[in-house]
């Protein structure tokens, strides 16, 4: 089967044609679909196996970075949308996605329950919009489908909102025990998880950049993996080139295929 991918868009939300590009290009089908209409016809879920919530300034961020948004997905969509979770499909949320799906509550996801939130994206400690290429490393006790088969890969952030916080200690150490943290910002000298700015572009806790639910299937990261689709998006790839060390693609496409090979042997 070829793995469907619903992208909403509208409202603010500008990176649905490198996201639709980026699963399209690893062997997905992906549907660029106005919020309004899957607000208006939320049925519509049911015809996919992945939901990619994009990045962007969903309502211009009034509130809070994405807290419009997330009160409208739980306004208007929470049944459909929490029954697609349910049913083992895929759900990822970047920048702008994560920062809805953390102030609606679908992550971390504690035992299933959706109804209270225990993460939030605070302003960054920088109090600038950070607009970088930063290097991560992908935790190798984490469930996250989406981040199986890394290691160390550079993305670039582009947010004003970004530092991850908890509510309390309980809640960061239920996320580190239970294979949650999915990313961290790291040194690449070291390749060891940094709180130094601006290796660590927000100051988030335990420098995490990206983190998903108990099962592994649903996932939010404040980087942009779409927007390293090709070899050529990396700021030093004419350097890359003349060292012979220019990737055969994009480093971020790996997060898509691993979404959609998880598709193709499940569904």
């Amino acid at each position: 089967m070829q793995p469907k991918v619903l992208i909403p868009t509208g409202y603010g939300l500008n990176c649905e044609n490198e996201t639709a590009y980026a699963f399209t290009n690893v062997g997905g089908k992906a549907d660029k679909v106005h919020l309004s209409e899957v607000f208006a016809t939320p049925s519509i879920l049911s015809d996919y196996q992945v939901l990619a919530m994009v990045g962007g300034f969903s309502f211009g961020d009034h509130i809070a970075a994405g807290k419009v948004l997330a009160n409208r997905y739980r306004y208007r969509l929470a049944e459909h949308l929490e029954r697609f979770i349910a049913e083992g499909k895929l759900l990822m949320g970047i920048c702008n996605g994560f920062q809805s799906m953390v102030q609606y509550g679908l992550l971390p996801g504690f035992d299933s329950r959706f109804d209270e939130q225990l993460v939030s994206l605070a302003p960054n400690d920088s109090g600038v919009f950070e607009d970088r290429w930063i290097m991560l490393a992908a935790n190798v006790g984490s469930k996250c489908i989406f981040t199986e088969n890394l290691q160390g890969l550079e993305l670039p952030v582009r947010h004003g909102e970004g530092k991850l916080v908890v509510r309390d200690k309980e809640v960061l150490h239920r996320l580190w025990t239970q294979g949650q943290v999915a990313l961290q910002y790291v040194d690449p000298t070291t390749g060891r998880a940094t709180m130094r700015y601006p290796l660590n572009p927000n100051g988030s806790v335990d420098s995490i950049a990206g983190i998903c639910d108990p099962s592994g299937r649903v996932f939010g990261l404040m980087p942009h993996p779409e927007a390293y689709n090709n070899p050529y998006n990396h700021p030093n790839w004419l350097l890359q080139r003349q060292a012979q060390t220019l990737p055969a693609e994009g480093l971020g496409l790996q997060i898509f295929r691993n979404a959609v090979e998880y598709v193709k042997r499940n569904f």
